[in-house]
Order: C-alpha cells, then sequence, then structure tokens
C-alpha cells in the first residue's frame, strides 16, 4: 500500500495502534512497526521518567517509525512533550486539548504530528494550527469520547469534507473490511484501538482481555457525560455511575464518585468489579488474542481479498 498517510509516516501499512492508557507500552508499539504499521507509545499513564524508559526500549526493538500519543489535558503534558523531543520521536499523536499550542514546537524539534478529532469544526481547528493529519474518531471507541457521539461512518465524510490535510479513521474497525469500509468514506488510514488492546503484546491484565472478548453487542455503554463521556464495559461501577447519572448527580459528585486510578484498577490490576474499563464496541467482534503483528498482516489480507467485492453491486 502506498498513499498520503504511509508517506508521511513513513510506514509500509496505512495502519496505527492507537496510543491507549495501560496497553500501548514499548513492546506493543514495537511490534506493530515491525509488521509495517505504526506503533504508539500511550503516555497518558506514564511519567515523563517511564516514558523515556519506553521510547528507549522501543528504538532497541525496532528500527521502524513509531510515535507516541500525548493527551494535551494531561497533567504531565508540558514535560511529556519535553521527553518526546529529548528524545527525537518522529511522530506525535495528539489529543484531548488544542494542538494549536503544541504543534509549532513539535514541528520545530522534527516530529511529525496528528491530531484526534471528534468534529469536522475541530478538524478545521487543527488544519489551520498546521497538524499534519488527522484522526477522526467515532464515538464506537473506547475510552474518552466527544461530546458529539457522532458515530463513525458519519465522522469520516464530514472530516474528510472539512479538511485537506490527510485522514485516518478510528472507532469501531477492528477488520480488514473494517479498513476497507473506511477508506471508502474517504479516510486514508486507521487507527485502530480495542483490536490492539486484546492482543498479546499489549500491557492490559489477562483478567481484563479475556472479559473484553467475551463481550456480546451492547455490552459498552457511554458514560460520565458530565465529566468527560467514557465507553465503558457494563460492570459495577459503571452501574453506580450510571445510578448517579439517572438521579441527576453532578459534576462534582460523579468526580469524586471516579476519584482517581480507577482506569489502572481495572484495566492494569485487573480488577473487573470496581475498576473503569474503557474498551470500545468492536470488542464484541473479537474473540481471540493473537501477537499484533499478525493483527497488522490479518487486517491488510482481509482488505486485499474485500476489495474486488465492491464492484459486485453493479450500478445503483
Amino acid at each position: 500500500m502506498e498513499n498520503r498517510i504511509c508517506s508521511l509516516f513513513g510506514i509500509r501499512y496505512p495502519i496505527v495502534a492507537g496510543g491507549m492508557i495501560w496497553c500501548s507500552g514499548w513492546r506493543l508499539a514495537a511490534a506493530v512497526s515491525e509488521a509495517g504499521g505504526l506503533g504508539l507509545i500511550g503516555s497518558g499513564s506514564m511519567t515523563p521518567d517511564l516514558l523515556r524508559e519506553h521510547i528507549r526500549r522501543c528504538r532497541e526493538a525496532t528500527r521502524k517509525p513509531f510515535g507516541v500519543n500525548v493527551p494535551l489535558m494531561y497533567r504531565y503534558a508540558d514535560q511529556i512533550i519535553e521527553t518526546v523531543i529529548e528524545e527525537r520521536v518522529p511522530i506525535v499523536f495528539t489529543s484531548a486539548g488544542d494542538p494549536k499550542s503544541r504543534t509549532a514546537q513539535l514541528h520545530e524539534a522534527g516530529c511529525k504530528v496528528a491530531h484526534v478529532v471528534s468534529s469536522s469544526k475541530f478538524a478545521r481547528k487543527s488544519e489551520e494550527a498546521g497538524v499534519d493529519a488527522v484522526v477522526a474518531e467515532g464515538f464506537e471507541a473506547g475510552g474518552h469520547n466527544g461530546r458529539e457521539e457522532t458515530p463513525t461512518m458519519v465522522l469520516t465524510p464530514h472530516v474528510r469534507r472539512a479538511v485537506r490535510i490527510p485522514l485516518l479513521a478510528a472507532g469501531g474497525i477492528a477488520t480488514g473490511r473494517g479498513m476497507l469500509a473506511a477508506f471508502a468514506l474517504g479516510a486514508e488510514g486507521v487507527q485502530l484501538g480495542t483490536r490492539f488492546a486484546l492482543t498479546r503484546e499489549s500491557s492490559a491484565s489477562e483478567e481484563f482481555k479475556r472479559l473484553c472478548l467475551s463481550l456480546e453487542e451492547g455490552g459498552t455503554t457511554l458514560a460520565l457525560k458530565k465529566l468527560a463521556p467514557t465507553r465503558l464495559v457494563r460492570n459495577d461501577f459503571c452501574r453506580a455511575v450510571e445510578e448517579a447519572e439517572s438521579r441527576g448527580a453532578t459534576a462534582e459528585e460523579l468526580s469524586a464518585l471516579l476519584g482517581r486510578g480507577r482506569p489502572k484498577r481495572g484495566i492494569f490490576e485487573g480488577d473487573l468489579s470496581e475498576g473503569e474499563l474503557e474498551i470500545g464496541q468492536a470488542a464484541s467482534l473479537l474473540r481471540d488474542l493473537p501477537p499484533a503483528g499478525e493483527v497488522v498482516r490479518q487486517i491488510v489480507r482481509e482488505y486485499d481479498e474485500a476489495l474486488p467485492t465492491l464492484g459486485r453491486l453493479g450500478p445503483l
């Protein structure tokens, strides 16, 4: 494959492993990059020193391009950006904040910058900020989502019309057919979170992975809308949030219920009852736990096999 995403990031396939908290360490990033995609280290659960260690371990494991995801509202964002620049990471995906404050700084350091958006409005602002690409993430995705609740099938063509820069689609994509659908809507690459969270190299707990592989359609829900809309597995904690929201709990009350460290407790430590279990709707499509490199290869095979079927409908 060769298109603007591949050329921009220097990769063989336009497949990006999202930088997820408690899942996306150096092992996952290196495995995806070695297979020809783009692996991202998720810095949102790391201190600057820990991120530096992961960057160096990833560089030892692969000579292929890799990057770091930086949530711009993260409390360590300033130090994370400094670490990324000091370590000469070639690619940065920013999210959860305004890219205008960081894009020029990263460009001056030689980084390519992509920003995750949930609407065409934010996509245009990102293009104006000078980012090299945008990721249109629909609300099927796991973790934090946009308040617009626009699904990937609607969001991708809106963003495609709104900007001229390279576009990746994300949210609900876990297969080669999903990638083909995203391309048909105008994307030039895909970012997959859930599919790579449920691989052998993911640093999520085995308990969390097994639970996610057992999910059926409707096994996740969007909650915590007064704070930051977050897609969660339905468990005891999620039900407590839903009950609080149904009686009109304030943002302060929800914040107190959430507390600190729940994502780590659930995703990394495997507390399936009281942890915050973030995963996307695509989990219900998955039943295996393959190596990350095999995921990349399988997606490419499925894409190639499905591509000829686009012409079988004939004229409409």
